[in-house]
């Protein structure tokens, strides 16, 4: 494993650059080469040397940087800092490990950045301030999201190429997968309980072998989950 990760700050703001040079002259595994204001510049510099990990802001003149980061190498790694969560669905489509949001606190920066590190790869999850509480999730027409809070999902359908996430009074559609859900929704709150579904541990009323119900509503257990389920259950017992 490397010692130090190179890294460059794309970002059109200067005091957002210095801050982030700020944190990283805590790091001990990061090394800042270069930083641009201009986004098209950052890209250039890209494409002549090899960095490990790029800093990367979303609203930018010329180019945003979530188009940015579809042309940058996918060996080279990505996070997003940004001030606007609207754009947190679309970094999970792009090669991004993490979506900061400004102002952003040296803690999650760190949490962030150690990704590369441990040699995780995975997809952006949504800043750490917003998984606790709430995620926007794009529906039906161009640019188009729902808000909705953790604590009100009761549980989350797959429809082939859609998922369905069931509230209280209300469903919706998302065109997404059940196995980016399950490795972006805290596993302290839900649990996959069948190929196609994961509940909210929170909003079961009653549990049998084969059955879950949340609010009269019965869904199956599925023999592949059903051992994690239950030793998941055993945990919330007194």
């Amino acid at each position: 494993m490397k010692d130090i990760f190179t890294c460059v700050i794309i970002d059109d703001e200067p005091a957002a650059i210095r801050l982030l040079e700020k944190y990283i002259a805590k790091v001990s595994f990061l090394e800042v080469k270069n930083t641009f204001t201009n986004p098209l510049e950052g890209l250039k510099y890209l494409e002549s040397e090899p960095i490990d990990l790029v800093l990367l802001d979303i609203q930018m003149p010329e180019i945003t940087g979530i188009q940015l980061s579809k042309i940058i190498d996918k060996k080279t790694k990505i996070i997003f800092s940004t001030a606007y969560p609207q754009f947190a669905l679309d970094s999970y489509e792009v090669a991004a490990i993490d979506y900061l949001l400004k102002p952003i606190e040296f803690e999650r920066f760190y949490k962030a950045v150690s990704k590369i590190k441990l040699g995780n790869t995975t997809k952006a999850s949504v800043d750490s301030t917003i998984t606790d509480d709430f995620f926007f999730f794009k529906t039906d027409g161009k640019n188009k999201y729902a808000k909705v809070f953790l604590k009100d999902i009761r549980y989350i359908e797959s429809l082939k190429n859609y998922i369905a996430i069931h509230l209280q009074d209300q469903q919706i559609i998302t065109y997404n997968t059940l196995k980016h859900f399950k490795e972006t929704l805290p596993e302290s709150s839900f649990i996959q309980i069948h190929k196609s579904y994961i509940i909210s541990i929170k909003h079961i009323d009653k549990i049998d072998n084969d059955s879950i119900w949340i609010h009269k509503q019965e869904l199956p257990i599925g023999n592949t989950y059903r051992k994690s389920f239950f030793e998941t259950i055993g945990n919330h017992q007194f």
